[in-house]
């Protein structure tokens, strides 16, 4: 029954037409962690049967050399069991085309794989099923319009869709300027600027939350809200990447491109219906809402010991951490302050939205009861893989006399017994690219505003305070969010439901 559920839904959700993915950086790192490993996922489990794969990238390999690295970044990234007969039939559907090897070669390669759909994808109405392109630029932002003048000299763009990487532009003139000189190519609406946050069960979970339940949507405002806190700690360095680090830092990494998204959802009004289009504008209202950043209410951090990292200046002003305070001049959210924080080499890894509770007006408790002594209360989602929230609350300790402690009631994904049918975020992406929906994608419009109000901090940056690794930041943090606290470390654990059956 789960068997014939599962096809169903896949039958249901997958694209129409037969997919050729144009896969640039196919040898690099997100290609081998995250996007082979999801493609073949996407087609075992029946959501792409009519796939085709071409790999591009500068690695001058042949179709075999390209095909065995795909299989040990499945049998290394993948995390569900991968049968011989499922790999062999998926490697039949990749092809390679160096990059040295120019537009002719592509547009061949691209071909070859739409002839090959042409014959096997079977026919709608009497007629071969049209095959459609999609182009994913797993490349850095400086490759970027390198790539698409390449499609473009392919004959490649038109009627096709194309999957960007953050950063979308530094600021406001190369964000405007980045999707100019795309919009020579592409249009808007092929156009899919990937936020891999968004993909994120958790994070859509978040709609669902807030508009379909009578308990939570009246008093989703600022008569009811205190404040909300939208924190991404993480304990990984740079690995690799510092000379993009370096260049880039954490709030252009982290805040414009994944924070400032998640926000939009959490703050948006509610859309005319659950399509692309209101979705995205009403995100776009929020945006439009924000007031620009003062430097004052931003505190910027660098881990000791990042200077010595190859690759970086000794004398660097990078951040490898930001906390703000964000406004939103709307009706809904005046006076309500968002405290964002991202770091690396932190003191935990989390994905946290905490939404602080206004207290009552009055307590009629004693003194001595413990009501308010452990904070207000909150409702937190955790937007890790694995779906999780609470609420916390107030309740009286059993015994005599009024004193109360912190209770909280949980939810976890994983007690559904549904953790099986979650998609990976990038598998979710690419899913709604192919399908052309753009719900979980950024606009032009929407990122050129938060660069645009991004500006006072990017001319006017304060100082970076060090810190140290393995902490919360620098000290400075406590004062801006004053007389607020931050919500991490939580003030109670998320329970382990293998515990309760």
């Amino acid at each position: 029954m789960a068997g014939t559920r599962s096809a169903r839904l896949a039958a249901e959700v997958g694209p129409k037409t037969p997919q050729v993915v144009v896969l640039v950086g196919a040898t690099g790192d997100l290609s081998q962690r995250k996007l082979l490993p999801g493609l073949f996922h996407l087609y075992r489990a029946g959501f792409i049967p009519d796939l085709r794969i071409v790999g591009v990238s500068l690695d001058d390999i042949g179709v075999e050399a390209f095909r065995g690295l795909a299989r040990k970044a499945i049998d290394q990234f993948f995390t569900r069991q991968a049968g011989e007969a499922e790999w062999t039939a998926f490697a039949e559907r990749l092809d390679y085309v160096p990059l040295s090897a120019g537009a002719g070669a592509l547009a061949a390669a691209v071909a070859r794989a739409r002839d090959s759909l042409g014959q096997e994808g079977g026919t709608q109405e009497g007629g071969t099923r049209e095959s459609r392109c999609l182009h994913y630029l797993s490349v850095p932002p400086a490759a970027a319009l390198t790539v698409v003048r390449l499609l473009a000299e392919a004959d490649l763009a038109a009627g096709s869709r194309i999957i960007m990487e953050k950063p979308f532009g530094t600021d406001l003139a190369s964000a405007v300027a980045l999707n100019d000189r795309l919009h020579a190519v592409f249009s808007e609406d092929q156009i899919f600027r990937i936020d891999h946050f968004l993909g994120k069960e958790p994070a859509q979970n978040i709609l669902a939350f807030r508009f379909a339940n009578g308990l939570f949507e009246p008093i989703w405002n600022r008569t009811f809200i205190d404040h909300v806190q939208i924190d991404v700690p993480e304990t990984l360095g740079l690995g690799t990447r510092s000379a993009f680090y370096e260049a880039t830092g954490a709030y252009r990494d982290m805040v414009v491109t994944h924070l400032f998204q998640i926000l939009g959802f959490m703050a948006m009004e509610p859309p005319t219906s659950l399509e692309p289009g209101p979705i995205s504008e009403e995100k776009n209202k929020v945006f439009r809402s924000m007031l620009p950043l003062d430097p004052r209410e931003v505190v910027r951090g660098q881990y000791a010991g990042y200077r010595s990292e190859p690759g970086v200046d000794p004398q660097s002003d990078t951040e490898t951490f930001i906390a703000l305070k964000c406004r939103i001049d709307n009706w809904r959210w005046a006076g309500v302050p968002f405290f964002l924080r991202t770091g690396k080499r932190m003191a935990e890894g989390q994905r946290i939205i905490s939404i602080a509770f206004r207290e009552p007006p009055k307590s009629m408790f004693p003194v001595n009861s413990g009501v308010g002594a452990q904070g207000p209360d909150h409702l937190t989602f955790d937007l890790a893989d694995a779906s999780k929230m609470s609420l916390s609350f107030y309740g009286k300790r059993p015994g005599p006399g009024m004193r109360l402690d912190k209770l909280s009631l949980q939810f976890n994904m994983k007690d559904t017994g549904l953790m099986g049918e979650v998609l990976e975020a990038y598998e979710r992406l690419i899913l709604d690219a192919m399908r052309g929906d753009h719900t979980l994608f950024t606009t032009a419009e929407g990122i050129e505003r938060l660069w645009e109000v991004s500006t006072p901090l990017l001319e006017a940056p304060p100082p970076v305070r060090l810190y140290a690794p393995g902490s919360w930041g620098p000290k400075s943090i406590h004062q801006l969010v004053a007389p607020q606290a931050w919500r991490l470390p939580f003030e109670r654990e998320w329970r382990n439901t293998d515990e309760h059956g």
